[in-house]
């Protein structure tokens, strides 16, 4: 366990240019607090001691906004940047070398038993306000976009933008000519809108045809 702590100190340093001392690190890094208790609470709770396990991981959501269930299996460079908001459920898994922001969710879709949260492979970023949500796998060196939900699973050396998910880049290839510039990333909202919009306009144009086409009847039988 000291080991992967000290890994996850590690992350920090080499994933957030503003960090400037071990001292800071420790003192002024709710991720690193909110990984610390959860790495006391996931032990305990393979211990069998699931109610202080438990109570742990509530004074950890107290003290810094992040909420892991003690359950949760979480690797080694393990690094949280700006983490209030985020969410990590039960059966969740994550590998190593893995970066999430504020807002993230690992959450479920339903009641059921058994594996029920996602898991994330090896060197997984997930942007602010992300939600991934169910039994399903992230591959590894997959990046999601800030704000995407994804329901499925995801291949490795991946990019995943939208709601619903959808990959933008597979293998370092840009699908459907999406650029990753935030201004051109893909609104699939948007897009159905506009597609109704249009469907509507054609509607339109044919029942004044329609119409038309009445009317003129009418002139002729008179």
């Amino acid at each position: 366990m000291i080991q992967t702590i000290k890994s996850d100190i590690r992350a920090v340093f080499e994933r957030d240019p503003a960090v400037k001392s071990l001292l800071e690190i420790l003192l002024c890094y709710p991720g690193i607090h909110a990984i610390l208790l959860h790495r006391m609470a996931h032990f305990l709770y393979n211990k069998r001691g699931y109610l202080i396990a438990r109570f742990i991981s509530q004074i950890n959501r107290l003290l810094t906004g992040i909420e892991i269930h003690p359950g949760a299996k979480i690797g080694k460079s393990f690094f949280i940047d700006h983490g209030m908001g985020i969410v990590i459920g039960e059966t969740a898994e994550i590998g190593d070398n893995v970066t999430l922001y504020q807002g993230v969710t690992l959450g479920g879709t339903g009641k059921e038993k058994g594996k029920r949260h996602p898991t994330l492979k090896d060197n997984v970023v997930i942007g602010a306000g992300a939600k991934v949500l169910g039994p399903i796998t992230i591959e590894d060196n997959v990046k999601i976009g800030a704000g995407s939900v994804v329901l499925d699973h995801v291949p490795n050396d991946s990019t995943v933008v939208g709601v619903p998910g959808r990959i933008v880049v597979r293998k370092g290839k840009r699908l459907n000519n999406v650029d990753l510039n935030h201004h051109e990333l893909p609104d699939p909202v948007a897009r159905q809108i506009e597609y109704l919009e249009r469907k509507i306009e054609k509607l339109r144009f044919e029942i004044e045809d329609i119409k038309r086409g009445d009317h003129e009847n009418e002139h002729k039988a008179l």
